[in-house]
């Protein structure tokens, strides 16, 4: 690609192609030698992309929320940005559950389906099952581990909570440990050039990815379940374009075509990946660079909203709930809409770190109302289309999170 385009167009340039090329693979069939060469090619490039982001993750989340801890916590902002980012979180996550519930019974989302019609799925569909109660004592359990366990393991969630005692506990110790902390703020440095480094590849990873998941779509399938995939990318793209940018322009005056364009790579890259944690160094990179957050600010609140704040993901378990009980012909009272209400803000914040994590959240909030956990089969074919958007969706509150928490820090600090 040339070297004239920004890195931005040229990952639009890579998407069109990626789905140009998906699409022309679908009308070939999967059985062409064609189609298999060329979605051979894509899933080494696209594992190599991802592989890469993930890499550097793990140091990232890490050093970003030592070093934003610490010098939030010496400027005396600590108390603040944590409060307003919890806030936000809650807040937003709620409103997209709202939203989502709100539209479901409307909607109505499985009427004219029977759940005869899924029953050969259902048959083989087996997942790990947890109690609400358990859910819970797992979750807890899962943020205070060996931190050399949780950083081995990818485990972000208990990465970042050491990561936050630690940053507290420099400090605390003051000068003493003022060398550690230099030598965090320049690992750092090294991490960030080289998520520079891998976004160069970005454009042919994005284009390999993009061209798996159109190749990839059972059409048959998309066709049957058409309702139920319509109403969750509307709703879905419904709180990522009018909800959200809603919130951001209220609060810090930002436009949303702004915002977009600041934000571009990191949401592009999200809607590839599926993925709010290999996204990260790259929400990161967005949030400081182009959408001028204080590193500070960035690196505790992003890091920390791609484990807690799903506003994209609550929404989606909410309706898939709707829609199972309309499948079962089953109508959820005000009372059981509220326990889908809470599970699934619960489910959102942080799946246990076990197999299937998921599918066993889906679990989580279907056990909650007494619908068949089994019907979690019928979502599968059509979820990586899902995944994409709510992702996205995902992403784009972490950012516009960071935003807001800036503003109002600045605000409250301007004020006394």
């Amino acid at each position: 690609m040339s070297n004239k385009l920004s890195l931005n167009n040229q990952i639009l340039l890579g998407v069109v192609a990626g789905a140009i090329l998906g699409f022309w693979f679908m009308t070939l069939g999967r059985e062409s030698q064609t189609t298999q060469s060329g979605l051979y090619v894509a899933k080494l490039v696209g594992a190599l992309f991802t592989d890469l982001l993930r890499m550097v993750l793990i140091p990232l989340v890490f050093t970003s929320i030592v070093v934003g801890v610490a010098n939030l916590r010496l400027h005396r902002q600590m108390n603040r940005v944590w409060q307003v980012a919890l806030i936000f979180f809650v807040s937003t996550m709620a409103l997209a559950v709202l939203v989502g519930l709100t539209a479901a019974n409307i909607l109505q989302p499985g009427s004219g389906l029977q759940i005869t019609m899924f029953q050969d799925a259902m048959q083989d569909f087996r997942v790990t099952q947890m109690s609400l109660s358990d859910f819970f004592a797992h979750f807890l359990h899962s943020l205070f581990q060996n931190p050399i366990a949780a950083l081995a393991q990818g485990n972000v969630l208990a990465v970042v909570i050491f990561a936050l005692l630690l940053g507290i506990a420099l400090v605390v110790g003051g000068e003493r440990y003022r060398n550690i902390l230099i030598l965090m703020q320049e690992f750092l440095e090294l991490i960030l050039m080289l998520v520079g480094w891998i976004m160069r590849l970005a454009p042919f990873g994005i284009m390999a990815l993009v061209l798996q998941l159109v190749a990839a779509q059972d059409t048959g399938l998309l066709e049957t379940l058409f309702k139920f995939v319509a109403i969750v990318l509307g709703i879905t793209l419904l709180h990522g374009i009018v909800v959200l940018p809603l919130i951001l322009y209220l609060t810090t005056g930002i436009t949303p075509f702004k915002f977009w364009r600041g934000g571009r790579e990191a949401l592009i890259t999200a809607f590839a990946t599926s993925s709010s944690a290999a996204t990260l160094p790259v929400t990161l990179r967005c949030a400081e660079q182009h959408l001028h957050v204080k590193r500070d600010v960035a690196g505790f609140v992003i890091p920390l909203g791609a484990t807690m704040n799903m506003d994209g993901t609550a929404l989606y378990e909410a309706i898939a709930a709707l829609f199972i009980a309309n499948l079962v012909g089953m109508e959820l009272s005000l009372s059981q809409q509220m326990i889908v209400f809470l599970t699934a803000m619960l489910a959102a914040i942080g799946a246990p770190g076990i197999p299937s994590a998921g599918m066993v959240t889906m679990a989580v909030v279907l056990q909650s109302v007494g619908l068949p956990v089994e019907a979690i089969a019928i979502l599968l074919p059509v979820d990586r289309i899902l995944d994409t958007v709510r992702t996205m969706v995902n992403v784009e509150g972490d950012l516009i999170g960071s935003l807001v928490v800036q503003k109002w820090v600045k605000q409250a600090d301007s004020n006394q």
